[in-house]
């Protein structure tokens, strides 16, 4: 099992470039399950995630070519050879979900293993099936699969009882094929839907409102091919930009989109850094010690659930006393007890965690637990005395492209080990 080695104390400065961002990846790439001619993505981030979608949608039939490292990819999805996603390749990724309203409306049926992933909390999958529901799907679940049937989804209301980013694209996805107009209401505002939105609409889809709580789409009888370019990850450069401000450096973020990160810039200023930006480009620079900062997760655009751990490290060395509140997830606090055998000062409530900074964490041997909790505990590294190895970095690798290299290119004295 691999691992992170990484030697603490150095100030990170320099320049790196931000990868495509995976939550809009995802289902981009699944998008292309829409049209039987060839799709283009662009800008797509080599990651453990990408190759698993890329092995899945092979699996139902999609063709895909493919750079070496993913960044420019193919798909032509002509025929359909199976509509079955399984539970071997489906149980590491949550996101494979998202099969699931494509195949549908494409095909008129869908038979998806109920997903895996991160052990950070439930994340049920009743609002895609609500919706689809709603859309004329029959469904069934049984022995671990859903199993979906409609032949031909018909435009409707939707009202979603919570905000789920993956059901919003999902039903998207779905609506796009559909007869008549569906809206959603209550719907997902993350940048990553309007991503997908931009993707769609290149391929002929009718779609007014992504980015709002209320999405419309007239559906169309067919899509065609297109070429899209994946936006920049945007929780990729949160957590470069923490980790700058954490070690007290000086980084430059190119091939960012500075105005998806708004919830944390903000953070970050308060914490006391120097931020400049442009289009494509954020600077960060901190002088001094980082300030104790509060935060309270919530759906875009308010702070993001997978920039609490990063920032949550962050103060354990600011100055001051902290209180972060977790509302989305209520298993996000397990990298707590891996920070705090770095010498962190936390308490847990509930959902509420209580930092108090202290002026330098240990270096230790932690675990990963999740994706973000990975981040953190990389972030806890870079700012301790002494050397810190980071065990079972699989979920960073889910989620970073190349996080070692990245670092190094700062200054970090950091690497892998088998």
């Amino acid at each position: 099992m691999q691992k992170l080695i990484i030697q603490g104390g150095t100030r990170l400065c320099g320049e790196v470039a931000i990868s495509g961002a995976k939550n809009a990846a995802l289902p981009v790439l699944c998008a292309a399950l829409l049209t039987t001619d060839t799709v283009k993505i662009n800008n797509v981030p080599f990651l453990h995630d990408v190759t698993t979608m890329l092995a899945l949608l092979k699996k139902v039939g999609v063709v895909i070519e493919t750079t070496s490292d993913h960044s420019e990819t193919v798909l032509t999805a002509t025929t359909l050879s199976s509509l079955m996603a399984p539970y071997e390749m489906v149980k590491t990724m949550r996101a494979a979900i998202l099969l699931l309203g494509p195949m549908l409306a494409r095909a008129g049926e869908a038979i998806i293993s109920l997903p895996g992933g991160c052990a950070i909390g439930l994340r049920p999958v009743d609002q895609h099936i609500k919706g689809l529901q709603a859309m004329g799907a029959e469904i069934k679940i049984e022995h671990g699969y859903i199993h979906a049937v409609a032949k031909q989804l018909k435009g409707t209301q939707i009202v979603m009882d919570i905000v789920s980013v993956t059901g919003t694209e999902n039903l998207m996805m779905a609506a796009t094929l559909a007869s008549g107009t569906t809206v959603i209401e209550n719907a997902a505002r993350e940048p990553e839907i309007i991503d997908l939105a931009n993707c769609l609409i290149a391929m002929g889809a009718k779609i007014h409102g992504a980015g709002s709580d209320i999405i419309t789409v007239e559906g169309v009888k067919s899509l065609h091919g297109a070429t899209h370019n994946v936006m920049p990850d945007r929780i990729e450069a949160g957590t470069f930009l923490v980790a700058g401000a954490a070690s007290q450096g000086e980084i430059y973020l190119s091939g960012v989109a500075s105005h998806t990160l708004d919830a944390m810039l903000d953070k970050l200023t308060e914490a006391g850094a120097i931020i400049q930006l442009g289009d494509n480009w954020i600077s960060l620079k901190m002088n001094n010690r980082p300030k104790s900062v509060d935060l309270r997760t919530a759906p875009y655009p308010a702070f993001p659930t997978d920039m609490q751990a990063q920032f949550m490290a962050m103060n354990c060395i600011a100055d001051g006393t902290a209180i972060i509140t977790e509302t989305i997830f209520e298993n996000r606090f397990m990298h707590v007890q891996e920070l705090k055998r770095m010498s962190a000062n936390i308490s847990v409530e509930g959902n509420t965690a209580i930092i108090r900074g202290i002026t330098r964490l240990d270096g230790a041997y932690v675990m990963a637990t999740d994706l973000r909790a990975s981040a953190s505990l990389v972030i806890a590294g870079l700012i301790a005395q002494g050397e810190t190895v980071v065990d079972r970095i699989y979920h960073l690798d889910r989620g970073y492209e190349r996080i070692e290299d990245k670092l190094s290119q700062l200054g970090a004295k950091i690497k892998r080990s088998s």
